[in-house]
């Protein structure tokens, strides 16, 4: 498939005709895909089918933990800790490298989360993500009553102990479905899109950690005639955004112009770099797994090395 250049610097980022190769296919919905940086494997989500999987190179595709409570969003902290959006009981949970589970939030104001979607974590430790409804949905989670009546962002401190409850860090109302969060390089600025907005916002981060200043960054994430609306975002070392939108992967830069557009065959959901020097997109698109080659690698996060 051929990738669309709309600024010339897109060249800079990935060859026109890189191909996109196809790693596993089958699934009923991928998300989450997140890359090992000493073990060198992908984890990735498959909610519907509830199963959290793992491919490698030497050994393909294969079962990392079913059932996974219908797991979404997939990262790691500065100790390798696998942290983990959870549908199918609204909780952010820690697994350890030996495989025990930790719950480290559910609530707000004594309520439910609806359904922990994406997730990320700062240099200092602490842990940002997101509340849209999904998990609460046929298919995508467990159809159950919401318990709070908006969608927000929240964070976890790095004293935060498990059980301890969120940190709305967004006002009450302004998002419509928050999804893909990702910080810029430096950690200056936090981005986070919405699926139902079809926008990309930018916070500046203050010193307590609460988001400040917010702006939209990027907006008309979305086509009649071509499926695709923001939901996965990485950034890249040097600052441009990567989006899922219509057609496969929206990059923009800095400044919010968009450079491209990378095509994927499917219906695009996550991404993660991985891959020698951090250089390989991989992509979590409908039913299948796939990869591309780019020429810059991803922003550094704490477990990265």
């Amino acid at each position: 498939m051929a990738h669309l250049a709309i600024d010339p610097r897109f060249a800079a980022i990935i060859d026109p005709a890189a191909e996109v190769r196809q790693l596993g296919t089958g699934f009923v919905f991928t998300e989450g895909p997140l890359w090992h940086p000493t073990e060198h494997y992908l984890l990735f989500s498959d909610m519907p089918g509830d199963t959290r999987r793992r491919w490698s190179a030497s050994g393909g595709v294969t079962i990392a933990a079913k059932p996974s409570n219908k797991g979404n969003g997939l990262t790691y902290d500065a100790a390798l800790n696998l942290l983990v959006c959870e549908h199918a009981t609204s909780a952010v949970a820690r697994f350890r490298p030996d495989g025990t589970r930790e719950v480290l939030a559910t609530h707000f104001e004594g309520r439910e989360l609806n359904s922990p979607n994406d997730i990320c974590v700062a240099a200092d430790g602490s842990v940002y993500f997101t509340d849209p409804i999904f998990g609460r949905m046929e298919h995508y989670g467990v159809p159950r009553p919401l318990q709070i009546g908006f969608q927000g962002v929240y964070r976890l401190p790095p004293d935060h102990r498990p059980g301890d409850e969120a940190q709305l860090v967004c006002d009450r109302g302004l998002f419509g479905q928050p999804n893909g969060l990702c910080f810029a390089p430096g950690e200056r600025l936090l981005y986070v899109n919405d699926t139902a907005q079809a926008n990309i916002r930018a916070f500046e981060i203050a010193s307590d950690g609460s988001l400040a200043n917010g702006r939209v960054f990027a907006e008309g994430i979305a086509e009649d005639g071509r499926a695709g609306r923001p939901d996965g975002m990485k950034a890249d070392a040097d600052g441009n955004l990567f989006v899922t939108g219509p057609g496969g992967v929206w990059v923009y830069d800095p400044a919010g112009v968009k450079l491209g557009e990378i095509a994927f065959p499917e219906g695009v959901a996550n991404l993660h770099w991985g891959g020698e020097g951090w250089r390989t997109l991989f992509v979590t698109a409908t039913t299948s797994l796939y990869a591309v080659d780019l020429k810059v690698r991803g922003r550094a996060e704490p477990f990265m090395g």
